[in-house]
């Protein structure tokens, strides 16, 4: 078996505001980029996951978090505790080791992974 990383981007628009912060302490969005990868075996039928079903799993879970306050969601929606609260649904829905990149706008971004190298 040969194993293999596949990866989705997609995008949310969110507003948050981070208590007790000072300039971020107001509400204001982001347009969030979210790169999804996972790590699996290739399987007989030569796939690790169809694309299909891994960007339809991808958009069902982000769709929560698109357009809404972040805070109603996350009690200190940083960017760290939005990947967190990202991968570990993600982790859960698919069951893969996979690694959460979330984009704070141009130039800002943290992850999270949980693969084993």
């Amino acid at each position: 078996m040969t194993k293999m990383r596949l990866g989705i981007i997609d995008y949310i628009d969110s507003a948050h505001y981070l208590p007790g912060h000072g300039k971020c302490g107001r509400v204001h969005g982001h347009t969030y980029k979210i790169e999804v990868v996972i790590e699996g075996e290739v399987g007989e039928g030569g796939m690790v996951i169809d694309f299909y079903d891994l960007k339809k799993g991808i958009k069902e879970t982000l769709q929560e978090y698109d357009h809404v306050l972040l805070n109603d969601l996350i009690e200190f929606p940083s960017s760290e505790h939005l990947c967190q609260n990202i991968h570990a649904r993600l982790h859960k829905k698919f069951g893969f080791p996979l690694k959460v990149r979330v984009w704070e706008g141009e130039g800002k971004w943290c992850e999270m992974d949980n693969f084993s190298d």
